[in-house]
């Protein structure tokens, strides 16, 4: 009698055991097993498929006979990859820091329980709910110089107005920080207001009574308490900016010329409409190592962090 609940702990199978039960115990494994070959299969099955086809010479159709480093060596030698990439760091660089900007401003803002905050609220949120396709497509207008801003200021009598950008190709990079920073900026401002609504009130009463003022309040106590947010409003920006792709499509189309062009529209552009899958995948391979590259760092000094702590 005794040693049944015993045998039970330490999981022997009842005798009897009906099954309806095997069912009830084998359901996780049957409603996660299909997603988890899925993600196998169409994730990590078409990475290595990826970095196979980077060191082949596949060009229209996929070919699988090992070419060493042709394409990698192919790719650094293209003058159209270096200026991507010099585009991905000014792009990446100046939109995480105008949305962390922006968003933990608008959270402070928002944080001092003014009135309409849930009417404000869902403004700032509310380009986020937009596809990039369509903010492209606004942007685009809006900045076009002969409908857009420009246009306007004209109308207004402002003839002196000037406001080419999406048209100069030393500039038009900016142009998609513009639109990519409106739209995003929202987003990180519901993490960061998050963060400020979790910090306990008692430390501001204390820094208070002790005569500090707002100022050092946020520099001292606030903002450092936010370094979690920090942490994941820079990585979920960073894969944003990386990976961006139809923004800059439905924007610029990578123009003027290729002036606009980041790593995933020259991953595009080679490979489905210059038919060479082979560069194109080198340029894939690239953009997921820049993603590790930003990402491990970032967590390995964040789990030090909380070692240390």
């Amino acid at each position: 009698m005794n040693g049944a609940p015993a045998a039970q702990t330490a999981g022997f199978v009842r005798p009897g055991r009906s099954l309806g039960d095997y069912f009830e115990a084998a359901l996780p494994r049957i409603v996660l097993g299909p997603t988890l070959v899925v993600g196998l299969i169409f994730i990590y099955g078409f990475i290595l498929w990826t970095g196979w086809l980077s060191f082949t010479e596949s060009r229209l159709l996929p070919r699988y006979e090992l070419a060493g480093l042709v394409q990698y060596i192919a790719l650094f030698q293209n003058e159209r990859w270096w200026t991507a990439l010099t585009n991905l760091a000014i792009f990446g660089g100046l939109f995480i820091a105008v949305c962390l900007a922006t968003g933990l401003l608008l959270a402070i803002l928002l944080d001092q329980r003014i009135r309409a905050e849930g009417f404000l609220r869902a403004v700032y949120l509310y380009p986020m709910a937009l596809s990039f396709i369509v903010t492209g497509t606004a942007w685009k207008w809006i900045l076009n110089p002969g409908l857009g801003l420009e246009h306007l200021m004209h109308q207004w009598g402002w003839q002196s107005f000037t406001f080419d950008w999406i048209v100069t190709p030393g500039m038009s990079i900016y142009t998609v920080v513009i639109a990519g920073a409106w739209q995003s900026s929202g987003f990180v401002m519901a993490l960061f207001l998050a963060g400020l609504r979790g910090i306990d009130d008692s430390i501001i009463k204390a820094a208070q009574v002790d005569g500090a003022g707002p100022v050092r309040i946020y520099t001292s106590i606030v903002i450092p308490s936010l370094r979690p947010v920090f942490f994941s409003s820079i990585i979920i920006l960073a894969h944003i900016a990386i990976k961006s792709f139809d923004l800059v499509v439905a924007l610029t189309g990578g123009g003027p010329g290729f002036s606009s062009d980041l790593p995933a529209t020259f991953m595009y552009t080679f490979a489905f409409n210059r038919n060479q899958i082979g560069l194109g995948a080198a340029s894939a391979m690239m953009m997921l190592l820049t993603i590790i590259a930003v990402l491990v760092p970032m967590m390995y000094s964040e789990l030090r962090r909380h070692r240390r702590g």
